[in-house]
Formats: C-alpha cells, structure tokens, sequence
C-alpha cells in the first residue's frame, strides 16, 4: 500500500496507517544507529575519547537543526528528540566503557 501525502488523507484511519509506517521505519533507523553506537562504546575503550565528546554532541545537534529546517521541521523538536536519544547513548556507552575491562589488563 502506497502511503497517502498528509494533504491527501481524508480518514483518521489513513493518518494512522501513515503514521504507524513511519514509526516503524524510525524504529529501523535507531536500531541502525544504535548498532553504530554499540561500535563506538568498543572502539572507545581502546582510545583517549570516552563516552562524552561535547564537540560531536554540538556537531550532531547543529546538523540535524540544519536539516529540520531544510526539511520545514522546527528545529527546536529536532534538538529536544536529538539530545534525548543522545542522552541515553551516552548513558549506554559510559555503563558499557564501565563494565569493560581496562585495554592493558589482559597483558601480563
């Protein structure tokens, strides 16, 4: 079923079914992320970098307003949705980095 433009949809149901469709496309996308996420916590243990890099934060933020406003997004909700799902990444990756072992502490 081709998904109906906003304008087009005359029923309640065709909104919901739009609706419902792109909330399990979003899904997909975060799970995509978030292995990317899962990556990034690894790769860090063996790094100076840990679970918070404050310029990638605004970095990521900054491009994301950017394309909410391309897109005729506010902005402002990008921000809000993107510091959120940012937020718990970073709690993800510090409880992760804490449960690792030290990088040297298998040598020896």
């Amino acid at each position: 079923m081709t998904r109906r433009p906003p304008k087009e949809c005359t029923e309640m149901v065709h909104v919901r079914d739009a609706i419902d469709e792109i909330d399990g496309q979003l899904v997909e996308l975060v799970a995509q992320r978030f292995g990317y996420v899962d990556r990034a916590w690894q790769l860090k243990q063996h790094g100076p970098e840990g679970a918070v890099v404050p310029w990638r934060i605004q970095q990521v933020i900054d491009r994301v307003k950017a394309h909410a406003t391309e897109r005729g997004l506010p902005p402002e909700l990008a921000e809000a949705m993107w510091r959120q799902m940012i937020g718990w990444f970073i709690q993800y990756e510090e409880e992760q980095l804490a449960r690792s072992p030290p990088p040297d502490s298998d040598k020896g």
